[in-house]
């Protein structure tokens, strides 16, 4: 052979280095390098190894037995063939209208210093590094430009896991994935796209003019669906839920999920009746919404194995749906049924999430869902992302709507492959889906399909395209449908003949038109609870209006949530200031069970009666004001203790999760969660109330009208930190007036609690709500109450108590009879008003009248506690004014709500407003200013003399 040494540059540098890897250790060079290797004279090759680089000389190397060959051209190849890998894509065809791909120019040959002879003579096993079918390295580069810039293209090369980068390049390379289909299964698929075709060209004639925001255009994704059902089915899963936006919607629901035709035809066709006024006072009937925004959920036999799908029902907030259904699957994945971490089988049901190209990049909540893929408390072992990429977003092009070449581009950061596909070749389509529910299976991460289709009608069949993209309109215009390439494709083929496609065509138009007839004759419904998202486990019932627990078992719990495991010990100066006042605080005479306390042992209660109990935040674990401690670390090894998983007498699962920095994800995760599971108590806690800002699409969509539009029911609790301690505009309000303008038809509960028995017993009740009347809570929490002496409660309290809607006081001495004026309140303030310490106590009693001054604080904002209400003023006949007090503005806080609702109850007694006035901003950032405020509102509500609002500046 030539010796190496006669080499130059890079190039021999190049091949010595695998040289060296391969005599060190064969295994750890590819098989064309191993081939290579053996057939060269090593005792060449180990001479050459010192001088490499001091020549120009030509270079031509010929071993025993082996061809001549030129180094250099085979290191360029080898170049080449990466870049094809890597960039192949750029190059790929996959607009359906035919624009010209934008190829990276190093995908050209000329650029190597190659020709084709040059291939012709290159051993390809060596350049492609696996063993080709052809040893012609030119037929096996033709072939590997076919695949990785034909009408598909890859992206995976950012991925980190070399295995992983070696699994798909060899399922890619194989076509493991992309066999083809047997004549029978084209003649299945091309009529999976005649229905879905015919579908929407039946209700184009029929229902002109009606939007329904049609698929034409990316037709493949029913049967891409279709494939991942049948994966499923095959892998035992038994659900996939799906989670999308209105493009295509209808189509999804009919094909596969098999909403019937009737009752899909029934939506459109009592659009166009005469609208009538029977139910329009009726406003317990649930309002429903567009028919394009409905759920749906259908047991499937699919290769002799039942799976279910669901689609989730989704508002007009396109991505807001993807962590939803995220939460639903991992409720089905997890089993809550046994004590400690619930199992998570992630094979029990499998995610599919369909985006928008516009959408994807715009919304952030597709990015905080993409977080959270592979975190411990919200993993579902891969969810399978799928891009409806119409190539433009309501009238807006790319370039002005991303800043990125692909709109799945988002998803590399987040290391997640990637394939890009031309929806007119549906061939290519299902390929591209069974690899990635491969990919799921075997890796369980995520996996992105960018669908690259268009849009037939503009964004939805009212609107004109033309207006604002008419070149791509004109060509759209022009352009045959999937369905019709591909029956024209099998006809050439000869798979089948014209005529039987056309008979297909002709087949799905008759069995459209005998639905629309069944509907006239009355034979199709469309019941609201028909779309309602019902979960298959069954409810469980307890008593909400007795959630006291025996002393001695709460006495137990509390011993074992403070039992440690030999060798285990806790930060010191924790177990001294917290963990032995717990283990003291049952059997203080005096009220010693602080918030912290309360809310473990009400955790632990429910876990011995079966309850699963399920709990994340930001900090949730410790407590953002080191309040909870649910898990412990030891000082000295930082080993995590959770007790409550640990707990011997639970009988269900305990988890409490850190969450990301995210509100928006994470709520919907938890909603999802508690709409696939309502048994189990799901409690989100916000760092502190305010941060709950960033979810109010969830709140507003989701938590306040689910039921009323979808039927979809939700016991989520939010727990708000909120109260006015001095700490600024941020950290001071959880908006609690925007919950409750939300509030109607019986939809949420909203209080705000000041006892720790109190929060005991509500989180007792809205456990056992969950049975019978699930709603989400909404827990104005406290900050600086936590550990407050006049929040802390007895075991008395907790073992013998219930939550009460109304606490009435008179913390200043007198009778009933002499009350002449009542204060009410919700919530902090109430302690502002009776004062702590001796000092501040002094200085309230030293008010004129103080002692006919009574207290009454609305612990429960909604449902209104009208009853109870009134039954606390009338023990007080002869209060002449009623003084609504809270330390928010007068345009925030619960003013706004109770004002109305105390009029009508309080008839001819004068009722009067004292706090902030009205102000753009929540709370003072200056905390002396806060002070002054705070003590202004006091002895304006104390001593029935109401101060100057301050001068507005």
């Amino acid at each position: 052979m030539a010796d190496l040494r006669d080499f130059h540059g890079p190039n021999a540098g190049y091949v010595l280095e695998q040289y060296e890897q391969f005599s060190r250790d064969p295994s750890s060079v590819d098989e064309g390098w191993r081939s290579f290797f053996a057939s060269l004279d090593p005792a060449q090759l180990q001479a050459a190894a010192g001088g490499a680089g001091t020549s120009t000389a030509p270079v031509s190397s010929a071993g025993a037995g082996a061809p001549g060959v030129d180094v250099r051209k085979l290191v360029a190849a080898r170049e080449m063939s990466r870049t094809i890998r890597t960039r192949g894509l750029t190059a790929a065809r996959l607009d359906p209208l035919g624009s010209e791909p934008h190829a990276d120019p190093a995908l050209a040959l000329d650029g190597y210093g190659l020709s084709e002879a040059d291939l012709a003579q290159l051993p390809a096993a060596v350049v492609l590094g696996n063993d080709p079918g052809s040893p012609n390295l030119a037929a096996e580069v033709k072939r590997l430009r076919g695949i990785y810039s034909g009408t598909t293209g890859y992206d995976y090369h950012h991925i980190p896991n070399a295995e992983e980068r070696a699994w798909l390049r060899e399922a890619i390379e194989t076509a493991r994935y992309a066999a083809a289909l047997t004549p029978e299964r084209k003649k299945a698929l091309l009529r999976r796209l005649t229905q879905v075709e015919g579908f929407e060209r039946y209700l184009h004639r029929t229902f002109f003019g009606q939007k329904r925001f049609s698929i034409e255009g990316t037709d493949a994704m029913v049967p891409m669906l279709d494939e991942v059902v049948a994966g499923a089915a095959e892998a035992g899963s038994r659900e996939v839920l799906v989670g999308m936006a209105h493009r295509g919607r209808l189509n999804v629901l009919t094909h596969v999920l098999g909403k019937p035709y009737p009752m899909m035809l029934a939506g459109f066709q009592s659009a166009q009746l005469a609208p009538g006024n029977d139910d329009a006072q009726n406003t317990d009937e649930p309002s429903g919404d567009v028919k394009y925004h409905m759920g749906w959920a259908e047991e499937k036999e699919v290769g002799g194995r039942t799976v279910r799908v669901t689609l989730s029902p989704n508002p007009s907030h396109l991505e807001f749906v993807n962590p939803v259904v995220i939460g639903m699957t991992r409720a089905s994945q997890d089993d809550t049924t046994h004590p400690g971490a619930p199992g998570l089988d992630p094979n029990a049901a499998v995610a599919v999430l369909i985006h928008g190209d516009a959408a994807f990049p715009g919304q952030g909540t597709v990015a905080e869902t993409l977080n959270m893929s592979g975190l411990r408390g919200y993993t579902v072992g891969g969810t399978l992302h799928l891009i409806a990429n119409n190539q433009v977003g309501f009238t807006t092009d790319p370039e002005d709507d991303r800043s990125t070449r692909f709109a799945s581009d988002l998803a590399k950061g987040f290391e997640i492959p990637i394939v890009h596909v031309n929806a007119d070749d549906p061939e290519a389509c299902l390929a591209a889906m069974r690899l990635g529910f491969a990919y799921r299976q075997k890796f369980r991460k995520d996996f992105l399909v960018d669908l690259v289709g268009y849009r037939r009608w503009g964004h939805n069949e009212g609107d004109e395209p033309l207006f604002t993209q008419p070149v791509m309109y004109e060509v759209i215009r022009n352009h045959p449908a999937a369905r019709e390439q591909y029956a024209n494709q099998l006809v050439a083929e000869g798979v089948l003949s014209a005529d039987e496609a056309e008979a297909m065509v002709k087949e799905v138009a008759a069995e459209l038109s005998r639905a629309l007839e069944a509907v006239k004759d009355g034979g199709a419904h469309h019941p609201h609870d028909e779309d309602e998202e019902e979960s298959q486990r069954p409810r469980r019932e307890a008593d909400p209006a007795h959630t006291g627990v025996d002393a001695a078992l709460l006495r137990e719990l509390n011993a074992a949530l403070l039992t440690f495991p030999e060798g285990f010990a806790p930060n010191a100066r924790l177990d001294k200031n917290v963990l032995q006042k717990r283990r003291e605080a049952l059997d203080a005479q005096d009220p010693a069970v602080d918030w912290g306390q309360a809310e473990a042992l009400a955790f632990a209660s429910l876990l011995a009666e079966g309850v699963p109990v399920r709990l994340t935040g930001q900090d949730a674990e410790r407590g953002t004001f080191s309040h909870r401690h649910a898990v412990l670390s030891d000082g000295k090894t930082g080993k995590k203790l959770n007790t409550f998983q640990a707990l011997p007498q639970a009988r269900a699962s305990f988890e409490v999760y850190n969450s990301p920095l995210s509100e928006m994800a994470v709520v919907g995760f938890e909603y999802g969660y508690t709409v696939r599971d309502p048994q189990a108590l799901v409690l989100w806690e916000a760092q502190f109330g305010d941060f709950a800002n960033g979810a109010q699409v969830m709140v507003d969509q989701y938590l306040a009208a689910s039921f009323q539009k979808w039927g979809q029911t939700s016991g989520l609790t939010l727990l708000l930190p909120h109260g006015y301690e001095g700490q600024g505009p941020e950290h001071s309000s959880a908006r609690l007036e925007r919950y409750l303008q939300l509030c109607a038809q019986d939809n949420m509960r909203v209080v705000y609690p000041t006892t720790s028995a109190q929060y005991f017993h509500l989180l007792r009740r809205q456990a056992a709500l969950l049975g019978s009347e699930p709603r989400p809570l909404v827990v104005m929490s406290p900050k600086s109450l936590l550990r407050h002496p006049h929040a802390a409660s007895t075991l008395a309290q907790l073992s013998e108590g219930h939550f009460s809607p109304v606490l009435a006081d008179q913390p200043f001495g007198g009778t009933a009879d002499e009350v002449t004026r009542v204060l009410l309140c919700s919530g902090k303030v109430f302690v502002d008003l009776v004062g702590t310490g001796d000092e501040q106590r002094a200085e309230r009693l030293s008010i004129e009248g103080v002692d006919r001054v009574a207290v009454l604080r609305l612990e429960e904002l909604y449902p209104f506690p009208a009853a109870e209400l009134r039954e606390a003023l009338a023990r007080h006949p002869n209060a002449r004014e009623v003084v609504w007090v809270q330390e928010e503005p007068r345009n925030m806080g619960a003013w706004t709500f109770v004002e109305p609702r105390l009029r009508e109850l309080l008839g001819d007694v004068p009722l009067r407003y004292e706090g902030r006035p009205e102000r753009a901003s929540p709370a003072e950032g200056y905390a002396h200013r806060h002070a002054a405020e705070q003590m202004r509102i006091v002895r304006a509500a104390l001593s029935g003399s109401p101060a100057l609002e301050p001068v507005r500046r």
